[in-house]
């Protein structure tokens, strides 16, 4: 048998066989090489990566075949596509619009900018170079988190940056209230007060009549028979003259509302029930309320002023028999500030500024002249007292005051009784002041007196004998350092101890006393209200200096708003104490302490007056309002 030849196949079929069976072989390793490939990138960007990218435009490094800088940023933005071929096509993303379109494809991330509004956000975690996990952290809406918030006070914040404005900062809007609140008090003069007409007192924008200088003791301009309670008025036509008004809130450092709080309680505090002494104070916080300037802060940038002693507006109680209107205790009062001729040493919300006196110039000149004159007169007297003993007060040093005036040859008395009395005459009282070097200032019907002033005015060194009587009062206007201008001789040692007075004075150096006074004379033009229908140019008065520490106060009040401190740490009953302290110190144990600590009911061994009987005070002060300088 023949065995058959094998078959020669031609080359170029066996050629055909061996390429299919290759380019299946090629297929199925590229296919492994993408699977591979798909692992590591998914790996790599999502269990690594683990968050999202924000991506820029092309820069110069790409062109250059630097990496592309991956920016983490707060909030972040997904990447639209990633492209696997050399050349990554990376689109601008607008991170001020956040206009990022969501690319529709199989390999496309969804963009959770723009579905954040319909989906929760999508909680991820951020992987540590140690491999330990954060706290989860929510991805939310992309926005500028260093971005400022946006306060309604911001605006009025800015103005200070404009160095050409001499009013950046210092903007004042007045609240134009319905006149029930104001000018209506002043058509019903003769109702604000039981015992004084007050009509003459209103004429003159505040100042009353002009005083005549027959004796000589005043200047020739400028001196008027002033009411101690008409800050009022003084104040609010004082503000008419602001170098700095504006009619748009939003720049207003501070908002005034001339509301006339001190001839409203005047008219009703005796014979009138608590409804009526309220009823302007509701009525004025509910209109205050409903203005969109009360949003800004809700109050905290408003205030006004009250010519009376704190304890008029702060009643306890519902009953009848309590004293005053509860102005001061209203929630929405609290958030206002309220300038008082003697503020509260337990409350926040009241700030003193200092009584009228009888000198109010219209020309820096006059303040001049008037320096000029206190600080070269001859003072015969080595100390004086002006005012009417407290029989019925156990506690006050009156009587002791008034016996050493008589028994010292050094000493001038001038007694305040009822009827006709040299006390009621302007003339009669700074005649003295002027002619002393030192100023007897006891505690009146309450801490503080309009003598005090007076007597600086005259250039003569205040004697006060409680903390309460200025040192934590008038904090905007005098010296913390109370030694320069003043002497301090606490009411124990002339009440328990007996001091001579006459001695303890004699005791200062001739230099000393010469500084003291020049002290006191150079503080005259911020103790005084300027005629309120003028402006004085290179001095500042009280009115300024007042408007000025409520504008600080405004501002210290954003600012920490906008940083997000708080004052939690702050104690109201101990609110005498932090104006006293110096940047960086803390409340503490304080050497008058022992004025300020409440008493306890039934306690009738505390030397201080809870708030209780300084509202008896306050009644007490009425009674004797005649006496001007009592």
């Amino acid at each position: 048998m023949r065995r058959r030849s094998p078959v020669n196949l031609p080359a170029d079929r066996m050629e055909k066989g061996n390429n299919k069976s290759q380019h299946s072989r090629i297929c199925v390793l590229g296919l492994l090489c993408a699977f591979f490939w798909g692992v590591l990138l998914y790996f790599h960007f999502v269990v690594i990566g683990g968050r999202t990218f924000q991506v820029t435009s092309i820069s110069s490094e790409i062109r250059t075949h630097d990496p592309v800088p991956v920016i983490r940023s707060n909030p972040p933005v997904d990447i639209d596509r990633v492209a696997n071929d050399n050349k990554p096509e990376i689109r601008d993303i607008d991170l001020d619009t956040q206009d990022v379109a969501e690319q529709k494809s199989d390999n496309s991330v969804t963009d959770p900018v723009e579905n954040s509004q319909d989906s929760e956000p999508e909680v991820v975690t951020e992987q540590k170079s140690d491999n330990s996990v954060t706290d989860p952290v929510v991805e939310q809406k992309s926005e500028d988190v260093n971005k400022p918030k946006d306060f309604p006070f911001m605006k009025a914040l800015k103005t200070v940056e404009n160095k050409s404005d001499p009013c950046g900062g210092r903007y004042v809007y007045v609240h134009d209230l319905p006149s029930r609140f104001n000018e209506d008090m002043l058509k019903q003069c003769r109702s604000l007060s039981k015992w004084t007409n007050m009509c003459k007192f209103t004429t003159n924008a505040g100042l009353g009549p002009p005083l005549e200088n027959t004796e000589g003791v005043f200047s020739d301009n400028g001196w008027y028979a002033t009411n101690q309670f008409a800050v009022d008025v003084i104040f609010s036509n004082r503000m008419k003259q602001y170098e700095c008004l504006t009619k748009d809130s939003s720049l207003a450092a501070a908002i005034f509302v001339p509301f006339y709080a001190g001839f409203d309680i005047a008219r009703f505090l005796w014979g009138y029930n608590i409804s009526m002494r309220d009823a302007a104070s509701l009525d004025l916080v509910d209109w205050l309320q409903k203005r969109p300037e009360w949003g800004i802060m809700g109050g905290k940038d408003h205030f006004l002023v009250a010519g009376r002693i704190t304890w008029d507006f702060r009643r306890l109680s519902e009953e009848e028999t309590d004293w005053g209107n509860k102005l001061l205790f209203l929630p929405a009062a609290k958030n206002m500030s309220m300038l008082v001729v003697e503020s509260s040493p337990w409350n926040a919300n009241d700030f003193a500024i200092p009584y009228p006196t009888y000198f109010h110039p219209s020309k820096d000149a006059e303040v001049f002249a008037w320096q000029d004159r206190m600080m070269n007169l001859d003072r015969k007297w080595l100390f004086c007292f002006a005012g009417a003993p407290r029989p019925d007060n156990p506690k006050s040093i009156r009587g002791q005051i008034i016996d050493q005036c008589k028994n010292s040859d050094v000493g001038k008395l001038l007694e305040c009784d009822l009827g006709e009395s040299k006390c009621h005459s302007p003339s009669s009282i700074m005649q003295m002041f002027q002619s002393s070097v030192f100023c007897l200032q006891p505690q009146g019907d309450s801490y503080t007196r309009r003598s005090a002033f007076d007597s600086m005015l005259a250039g003569c060194i205040p004697v006060f004998f409680h903390p309460g009587s200025a040192y934590t009062q008038y904090t905007w206007h005098l010296p913390k350092n109370y030694t320069k201008y003043s002497v301090f001789i606490p009411e124990d040692d002339l009440r328990k101890r007996n001091i001579s007075i006459e001695e303890r004075l004699s005791q200062i150096p001739p230099d000393q006393v010469k500084m003291m006074r020049e002290e006191v004379i150079n503080l005259i033009p911020r103790l005084i209200y300027a005629d309120p229908r003028s402006k004085l140019d290179s001095h500042k008065d009280a009115f300024d200096v007042s408007v000025q520490a409520i504008i600080d106060k405004v501002t210290r009040m954003r600012k920490d708003i906008i940083e997000g401190r708080t004052n939690d740490d702050f104690i109201e009953e101990l609110s005498w104490k932090y104006a006293l302290l110096d940047e960086g110190e803390y409340v503490g144990v304080h050497e008058w302490d022992p004025f300020f600590s409440k008493p306890k009911p039934n306690d009738g061994n505390s030397d201080s007056d809870g708030s209780g009987s300084s509202a008896e005070a306050a009644k007490n002060s009425w009674k004797n309002e005649q006496r001007q300088h009592s």
